[in-house]
């Protein structure tokens, strides 16, 4: 075999211990002519502390013709000549077997080629990933006591906003891209702007992102949920059971007021897709929802001209599939019968008990089911946990390679993330708390609602109901139709979201 001959002292060493290079070397040559080994070329790094590679040349040159598949065998004296780090070593190893390489160490009788050698090497192997989880370990508790601190960790980039040089501990407020997120907090918040319109109007600012990218739905939605912003620093952002929030030492942008309205909004947002991009006058798009098919309402508007020329806007909602045929409602649904109807409909709410009932029933049921799930999951993690114990067993009885093990444990990592995604999923399902007190926010807007703008009717709607089952039918002797709300559903609160109080319902719908 082609043989590399790698040798290295410390000056240390040779000072204190007389260990000279030109001694390895000789032991090195004679035992590779005993096993009738070709030397490629001898590697000497003189004088170098073995702390790492990154100070040898030696070492670095012979690594490199190992890659290129020159070397087709390492030998050194000691295991220590070559690292005195284990992680490295396997690193090492794991780059000769990559390329086909073998590797020996006269002092220990290792040879690779060797069960006995290639056993020893998966022990070392078993405590090297120890190593390395205990250095992961470390670290994460490094980065959560820096988090507790109020130090931002910044890991990637500073959030748009503020800016953290290198070696600086505390984020400092960036005050171009500042005054962009108080814009962005306004026009969702105060402006009532959907996401993608937000997007868009940055967009046609040409204002870039800190990526210097165009803007998008997400950069929005992750501005709007980013507590960073109020004098918070998280950790464990994509980990809702780890997830931790902290007082930081930075400055900050906006106040928590607008950030908590925000957040109360951004968790409706999803459900409020409209079909159309809408109009103030037609404030109830994107809550509609039609009793016949259970399709969104699409609107239908157009502007009529009056005497004096003057125009005056008309609107209507329709429910989309009868453009397909699919659907046998009433036909248009014009935008004051829709409002008439929603202001008869509430007018006349009386008793919820019935209904609250019927609901827990459904709920009660849901979560039995969801908990059957959740131990199903629970059972599969401790099977693939004692799979993974076994070929672990196996890796060191020397029944599998390396690289078997290595595959198979990466499998039931993947499999395991899975699962526990899943629970996590359960979980959110299973901190939904009661219903809103439907009688505070019927009372408020009996009251107030005639009072609001379109704008204010828009906002209330979006952040309090999750949508109006509506239907249309046409009168037999005439083409006019009559409108009818068959129910309201209001938006539930759980623990993500914050708990909408009365309050919170009388500043939406305030009395002028």
């Amino acid at each position: 075999m082609e043989t590399a001959i790698y040798c290295r002292v410390s000056t240390e060493e040779q000072a204190q211990e007389g260990f000279s290079i030109r001694a390895q070397e000789q032991k090195l040559k004679d035992y590779a002519r005993i096993k009738d080994w070709s030397i490629y070329n001898i590697y000497i790094d003189e004088g170098i502390s073995g702390k790492n590679i990154t100070d040898r040349p030696a070492a670095k040159q012979m690594l490199l013709d190992v890659e290129s598949g020159k070397v087709e065998n390492v030998l050194v004296f000691k295991i220590d000549r070559l690292t005195r780090n284990t992680a490295d070593l396997i690193y090492f190893v794991d780059l000769f077997n990559e390329h086909d390489c073998s590797f020996n160490s006269l002092m220990e009788s290792i040879d690779t080629r060797t069960p006995s050698g290639r056993m020893f090497l998966k022990i070392i192997g078993i405590f090297a990933e120890f190593e390395r989880e205990n250095i992961i370990e470390r670290v994460k508790l490094g980065r959560e006591r820096k988090v507790k601190e109020g130090y931002t960790l910044c890991s990637s980039h500073a959030s748009y906003g503020y800016d953290r040089a290198n070696g600086q501990k505390i984020q400092s407020i960036n005050e171009e891209e500042a005054e962009i997120v108080r814009e962005i907090f306004d026009m969702f918040v105060n402006q009532n702007m959907p996401l993608n319109s937000i997007a868009k109007a940055l967009n046609i600012r040409k204002i870039p992102t800190k990526k210097n990218a165009g803007w998008q739905r997400k950069n929005i939605k992750n501005i709007l949920q980013n507590s960073n912003y109020i004098g918070k620093v998280r950790h464990f952002i994509d980990d809702q059971e780890k997830y931790s929030e902290n007082d930081g030492l930075h400055e900050a942008i906006i106040s928590e007021e607008i950030f908590n309205q925000a957040k109360q909004l951004i968790v409706r947002e999803p459900n409020k897709n409209p079909t159309k991009k809408p109009k103030e006058e037609n404030y109830f798009l994107g809550s509609l929802v039609c009793e016949c098919c259970g399709k969104k309402l699409v609107s239908h508007n157009r502007y009529i001209q009056l005497k004096g020329g003057t125009k005056k806007f008309r609107g209507a909602y329709r429910c989309g599939n009868t453009f397909v045929g699919s659907c046998d409602s009433g036909g248009d649904m014009s935008h004051d019968k829709v409002e008439a109807a929603f202001k008869a409909y509430i007018s006349h709410i009386g008793d919820f008990s019935v209904a609250d009932s019927i609901r827990l029933e459904e709920q009660e049921k849901a979560s039995i089911d969801r908990q059957k799930s959740a131990d199903e999951y629970n059972n599969k993690i401790a099977e693939l946990s004692a799979k993974e114990k076994e070929i672990l067993n196996r890796y060191v009885d020397n029944e599998i390679d390396f690289e078997s093990y290595k595959s198979m444990k990466q499998k039931i990592s993947r499999d395991t993330d899975f699962i526990k995604a899943e629970l996590e999923k359960l979980k959110v399902f299973d901190q939904s708390d009661s219903p809103i007190k439907k009688e505070d926010i019927i009372l408020n807007i009996q009251e107030n609602w005639d009072l609001l703008t379109n704008i204010e009717k828009r906002q209330f709607l979006t952040r309090f109901i999750n949508r109006i089952v509506i239907k249309s039918e046409r009168s037999k002797n005439t083409r006019l139709n009559t409108v009818k709300i068959e129910s309201i559903e209001f938006h539930t609160v759980n623990e993500s979201v914050p708990v909408i109080s009365k309050e919170s319902v009388r500043r939406t719908l305030k009395s002028r």
